[in-house]
């Protein structure tokens, strides 16, 4: 079915720029646009999708294409992190989706973590275009839409200095959680009970 009408009156997204609304705002809006088969996977729209059940009767591509690339892209990201902490991690991360790896291995290689996120995010969006196809009156178009506001709405919770205020508090109470817990408890010796 297509979704002229809905996709038509939608302002324009663009990464790095305010959402023109909220995702709640727009899934209402498109509930009562949409086809009840389409409209339902609506609620399915998430950053984190979570585990996808292929065989799902009706379950459109997109959800498939977006579970897969998001689940390589944390996966690697999981595999990266550990190798920079030069910690051991038995992960089979997937090499494919590429960009998916590829952007993985650049926001590891961070060490910024909000530039971390910012770099994810954009090729979240990337991601996202190519799955939503060329047809944008197509049901895909309006999943891409919900899921660019998501990332939208996600990107303007970043508050850089609040996120680094909170950052030092929380360093400053494990270091000194470290030291003063070093101070309690004395060493364990060997052979004695804990």
């Amino acid at each position: 079915m297509s979704y002229y009408y809905l996709a038509a009156q939608l302002p324009s997204l663009s990464y790095g720029h305010a959402a023109p609304m909220s995702s709640q705002a727009f899934k209402e809006l498109a509930g009562t646009l949409m086809e009840p088969d389409d409209a339902v996977w609506l609620n399915r729209c998430a950053i984190d999708p979570g585990i996808i059940d292929v065989s799902e009767n009706g379950l459109p591509d997109f959800f498939i294409n977006w579970s897969e690339w998001e689940r390589s892209l944390r996966l690697n990201l999981a595999r990266g992190r550990a190798a920079r902490l030069k910690r051991d991690i038995f992960l089979d991360a997937p090499d494919y989706p590429i960009d998916a790896v590829t952007a993985a291995k650049a926001a590891s290689a961070l060490d910024s973590p909000l530039e971390a996120e910012l770099l994810i995010d954009e090729a979240r969006w990337t991601a996202i275009d190519s799955f939503q196809g060329f047809d944008n009156f197509h049901r895909n178009a309006i999943y891409a839409y919900l899921l660019k506001l998501l990332l939208l709405e996600r990107r303007s919770c970043f508050r850089t200095e609040e996120g680094f205020a909170e950052y030092k508090g929380l360093y400053a109470s494990i270091m000194e959680a470290v030291v003063v817990g070093a101070v309690r408890e004395p060493p364990i010796k060997s052979g004695e009970p804990k």
